[in-house]
């Protein structure tokens, strides 16, 4: 099904630009497709792939069509300004950080970030302190930070130059305070930069959350891939602030995005934008409408139990007796793949639908259905899963990165790692939150939860030699 929206400047242009058989004597080397051994369906898609021509503008000097995209998609989003960032939210993350801090700096951290938050703080020199929320019980995940402690962490941390937060978390938790956080930020002076990455959709209003930037945050990125119609890595970067510069945004964007951006890219950014801006009353009542429809009917399948978060967005899937990697693995066998998978459970991101087009909402509940059949005759049952152990509260790192660079590592037993300071980063993943950090103490509350992950078989990313149950730590200090 074609579908045709409010208008798309740099889409349209595209089109034009193909009308008229242009003859390719420049990059890319793939001449509008016709050298490519991609398969037909996979190869057509080139002909639009094309780089800075004459009426297709430049994204790093926009002046024309990208220009005026990205007016349209300022005024769709309420910000100063936006941009489009075709090195996903990671580019975004990046910039927003260089352009408020620099080394040395104070930085207060949600500790539930994306690991390119890490990365930025580790590449700027600054020096971060992490903020860790509270369990959410109903998700069985790490939730959202609450005015009360960032007000502690500012009061510890006067002469922070910027507090970082995710919102929403990836189990779709907004949580009730981001506007007063913002608000305390703001009487400090301090700008919040928000990664934004999975509530691109929140900018249609009721019944989704309100989005960041609506509630004051002076930078937000969004991953218009997650929940947005774009291709993946294609996102968007909003800032709305008398604390921080459009204009140092525009310098870091301009080193970190790649000097060939994809044209087919940005006009998926383009179409993104045109679609979640279209989405009127119906099409909002149409996909609730949907949504429910669906979850009623998973409702009727025995042992599957459902969890509804604060984004409609997303689903969570449960089973009894079972861990959500064996959940994941007949859902699989079935052809159902989920965006998730933890020790309690496996998450979904339903599509944002409009009035008129379709999903098999039906047969995939069909599908679901036997693939927990599957499960009861392929799977043992287990004893009900731990509830990991979290550090809550304020903390920060031993060693900088830049410290740890020049001293001696060793691995050892997790289980002797107490009061040790873990040499690299220990990282269960999904979704990817930091256990430990390099340069971090580890405590009992790490080693205890080191313990139910190794038990609930999870798969980690960092440096950690899972069958040894081994962590790196720096040779000789521990506390005293």
């Amino acid at each position: 099904m074609t579908m045709e929206y409010a208008y798309r400047p740099l889409v349209q242009a595209l089109r034009n630009f193909k009308e008229v058989h242009p003859v390719s004597f420049h990059v890319p080397g793939h001449k509008n497709g016709m050298l490519s051994g991609l398969p037909d369906d996979l190869r057509s898609v080139l002909a639009y792939d094309f780089t800075e021509l004459a009426g297709l503008d430049d994204l790093h000097e926009p002046e024309g069509v990208i220009e005026e995209a990205q007016q349209r998609l300022s005024s769709c989003y309420g910000s100063d300004c936006s941009f489009f960032l075709v090195n996903g939210s990671t580019v975004g993350n990046l910039a927003m950080i260089y352009a408020t801090c620099q080394a040395g700096d104070t930085v207060i951290v949600q500790r539930n970030a994306h690991k390119s938050v890490f990365h930025a703080l580790e590449l700027t020199g600054a020096n971060p302190v992490f903020v860790t929320p509270a369990w959410d019980a109903v998700t069985k995940a790490v939730g959202t930070v609450s005015t009360e402690q960032i007000q502690s962490a500012l009061e510890l941390y006067p002469e922070a130059k910027a507090v970082v937060l995710t919102y929403p978390t990836y189990y779709g938790v907004t949580g009730t305070m981001l506007e007063e956080t913002i608000s305390l930020c703001h009487t400090y002076g301090i700008p919040v930069l928000v990664d934004e990455a999975h509530g691109a959709h929140f900018v249609v209003g009721d019944p989704f959350p309100c989005s960041a930037l609506a509630m004051g945050a002076d930078v937000v990125v969004h991953s218009a891939h997650k929940t947005l119609p774009a291709m993946t890595m294609a996102s968007f970067l909003h800032v709305k602030s008398k604390l921080v510069s459009h204009e140092k945004i525009a310098h870091y964007l301009h080193m970190f995005q790649s000097s060939s951006p994809s044209y087919l890219l940005m006009a998926s950014l383009d179409d993104a934008r045109s679609y979640v801006e279209s989405m009127d009353e119906q099409d909002k009542l149409y996909f609730i409408r949907r949504r429910e429809d669906f979850i009623r009917g998973l409702g009727e399948i025995p042992m599957l139990q459902m969890v509804e978060a604060d984004d409609p967005l997303k689903l969570i899937l449960r089973v009894e007796g079972y861990s959500g990697y064996d959940v994941q693995e007949v859902l699989e066998g079935r052809g159902i793949f989920a965006e998730l998978v933890d020790p309690y459970q496996v998450l979904f991101v339903l599509p944002l639908l409009k009035k008129g087009t379709d999903y098999p909402f039906e047969e995939i509940g069909s599908r679901i259905s036997v693939a927990l059949k599957d499960l009861q005759e392929s799977h043992s049952t287990m004893n009900s899963l731990e509830v990991l152990q979290i550090h809550e509260g304020i903390s920060s790192l031993v060693y900088t990165k830049r410290q740890l660079s020049q001293m001696e590592k060793e691995w050892v037993p997790f289980e002797e790692s107490l009061g040790c300071i873990s040499a690299a980063s220990i990282i269960p993943y999904p979704p990817g939150i930091p256990l430990l950090i390099e340069g971090e103490r580890i405590e009992e509350v790490h080693i205890q939860s080191l313990r139910a992950l190794f038990r609930m078989k999870t798969k980690f990313q960092g440096t950690i030699r899972v069958q040894e149950k081994q962590v790196c730590v720096v040779k000789n200090r521990t506390e005293e």
